[in-house]
C-alpha cells in the first residue's frame, strides 16, 4: 500500500455545519461511555461529505470530538483510501481501471478525463471536476463505469463520459446508471428469461 500523506496546503480551521455538527453529536451518543472512537469513521466521512475532503484541521476537530489522540485519528484518515486527503473537484470522478473495465475501454475513458480535467488527481481550472482511478466498485456487468459522488455512470464508451463531464461542468443534470439502453444490469438484448407470467397448472389451486 503506497503512502498516503496530507496535502501540503491546509485552511486554517474546520467546523461542522449545524446540521452537520447535530448529526455528528446524534452518532457519537450511539456508543456507550468510553467508546465514542468508534464513530471515527462516521465522523470523517461526513467531513468530507460537507467540504469534499479531510483536512488536517477536521482531523482535530473530530479528534477532539472524539477525545481521541489526533495521531489515531490521523491514523485512520490516512489508512482508508475512501478518504481524499486533498482537495477535490466539485464533482469528483472515481475512474474504474480494475480487468472487466479496463477490458471493455476504461483506457478510453482515462483519456477523456486527462483532456476535459487534466492529470490524474489534477483539480481542473475552475474548481469544477478532479479524477482519480480506483479499483473495482463492483459493477462489473455494467462495465466500463465511473462514480462520481455518490452516483455510478455505466456502459460508457468516450463520447457517453465526454457528454456526462460537459453537463456536469455546466451544471447541468445528468442521469445516473446505465448510459445504454438497458434497465440494470440486465442483457443488452433486454430479458432472455422471466418475460411472461406464470400460468398455474391444471388442477392447481
Amino acid at each position: 500500500m503506497s503512502v498516503r500523506r496530507l496535502s501540503p496546503n491546509q485552511p486554517a480551521s474546520f467546523a461542522f455545519t449545524p446540521e452537520n455538527l447535530a448529526w455528528a453529536k446524534k452518532e457519537i451518543a450511539k456508543y456507550p461511555a468510553g467508546r465514542e472512537a468508534s464513530a471515527i469513521i462516521s465522523l470523517l466521512w461526513q467531513a468530507q461529505k460537507q467540504e469534499g475532503w479531510v483536512s488536517e484541521p477536521a482531523i482535530r476537530v473530530i479528534g477532539d470530538m472524539l477525545d481521541m489522540p489526533y495521531i489515531r485519528a490521523l491514523e485512520i484518515a490516512t489508512f482508508y483510501t475512501m478518504f481524499n486527503l486533498a482537495p477535490v473537484g466539485e464533482h469528483y470522478v472515481q475512474l474504474c481501471g480494475t480487468t472487466p473495465c479496463w477490458l471493455r475501454g476504461a483506457d478510453e475513458l482515462k483519456e477523456v478525463c486527462r483532456k476535459h480535467i487534466g492529470p490524474e488527481g489534477h483539480v481542473s481550472a475552475d474548481g469544477k471536476l478532479s479524477w482519480l482511478e480506483v479499483e473495482c466498485l463492483g459493477a462489473c456487468v455494467n462495465a466500463p463505469m465511473v462514480q462520481i459522488g455518490d452516483d455510478f455512470y455505466e456502459d460508457l464508451d468516450a463520447s457517453k463520459l465526454e457528454t456526462i463531464l460537459t453537463k456536469l461542468r455546466n451544471g447541468e443534470q445528468v442521469e445516473p446508471g446505465p448510459q445504454s439502453a438497458r434497465h440494470s444490469s440486465e442483457p443488452l438484448g433486454g430479458l432472455t428469461s422471466l418475460t411472461g407470467t406464470l400460468q398455474p397448472a391444471a388442477g392447481d389451486k
